[in-house]
């Protein structure tokens, strides 16, 4: 691989993600987040591109009909916690370790995937490369990548930034959420008449507790379903004529979420009823040119059981490879550290002066 300045590449990285920190980037409220991200690249005469508050820009040497890679993360945080004990949109570096509001996830791999992009110029690749900054990941909303996807032309492959260490995810469970509902009959407690319907939806329960899908992952492993919420009755001596309870589905690459959705519906009594079925488990295939180029660079692959922007790109396949450690994400004091970022900047360009096409 040529060489290029990574050091050099890294403080703007981390420059950039000290600007981020600062600016509050909700769901939903990225429109100042992504304006720092089309400076930086127009700051490198990068032509850029806005769909709502996702911003994307091209290689230079793009030519339409050729191989094209997408690099992406995400510019939305969730909001803070109670416990952070500074102010989360304060960036503070200590040595090594750059603590605020998204740092982890996923700014240090949304820095580190942009600062890679304006690298691969250097590398004389005969494949396109997209950077895209996308919203509203955090709340799977349809503002997000669902929506700027389908600007960006042909796209071969995706890498999405999220904090997995640098190792590479090659699938995905996806998530459905089931709001369930089992009926009784009403009655005085101390009587023999009525239907309990807490009684009902036990039944369900318990077969959401111990069925199992017949076809298994040898990435993902099985369909996980977890009863998560329930809530029944009104006082003590009321037989409940209604029950509701939550069920937590992860699919693996076996089940699309609404074939997934009809076998649970044939087994159960209650009423269900699913928030969505487009939040789908997501595989690529082990011979695949990215994976191989990861493989020979000793990168460890596996397979996740959390969700990301994955879950809503069906038109190409995408790994999920990032700086950090997702341990950190969702939790007060988040914090990433620089070397994760010039490490994981380093580990990208070898990734990508690595595909074959």
């Amino acid at each position: 691989m040529q060489v290029v300045d990574i050091k050099s590449g890294s403080q703007v990285a981390i420059s950039t993600l000290t600007e981020l920190i600062k600016i509050q980037s909700f769901s939903r409220e990225e429109e100042k987040a992504s304006a720092l991200i089309q400076s930086v690249l127009e700051a490198h005469h990068y032509p850029v591109h806005r769909k709502g508050n996702n911003v994307y820009a091209f290689s230079k040497d793009y030519i339409p009909e050729r191989f094209t890679l997408m690099l992406n993360s995400h510019l939305d945080t969730v909001k803070p916690t109670n416990g952070w004990i500074t102010d989360p949109f304060n960036p503070i570096l200590e040595n090594d370790k750059l603590t605020g509001l998204g740092s982890n996830d996923a700014g240090g791999c949304l820095v580190s995937l942009l600062v890679t992009f304006l690298l691969s110029e250097q590398l004389n690749l005969n494949y396109n490369r997209v950077f895209v900054a996308t919203a509203e990941e955090e709340i799977s909303g349809s503002g997000g990548m669902e929506l700027v996807v389908p600007e960006l032309g042909k796209i071969d492959v995706g890498i999405i930034g999220e904090p997995t260490q640098m190792e590479m995810a090659i699938a995905e469970k996806g998530l459905m959420v089931l709001d369930c509902e089992s009926k009784g009959i009403s009655g005085h407690a101390a009587r023999t008449g009525g239907v309990n319907a807490i009684t009902e939806a036990i039944k369900d329960i318990e077969w959401f507790h111990s069925y199992k899908f017949p076809e298994s992952s040898p990435v993902l492993g099985d369909v996980k379903m977890t009863v998560t919420q329930i809530h029944a009755g009104t006082q003590h001596n009321v037989i409940p004529d209604t029950c509701t309870f939550v069920v937590d589905v992860r699919t693996n690459e076996k089940y699309r979420n609404a074939a997934a959705f009809e076998i649970i519906q044939k087994q159960v009594k209650c009423h269900i009823k699913p928030r969505s079925l487009r939040m789908n488990s997501s595989f690529i295939p082990v011979e695949h040119t990215l994976v191989k180029a990861a493989k020979s660079l000793h990168i460890v692959c596996f397979g996740s059981p959390t969700t990301s922007d994955q879950s809503v790109i069906s038109t190409f396949p995408t790994v999920k490879m990032g700086p950090g450690d997702s341990n950190r994400s969702h939790t007060a004091n988040e914090y990433i550290y620089t070397k994760e970022i010039e490490d994981g900047i380093a580990i990208y360009l070898e990734l990508l002066g690595k595909i074959k096409v």
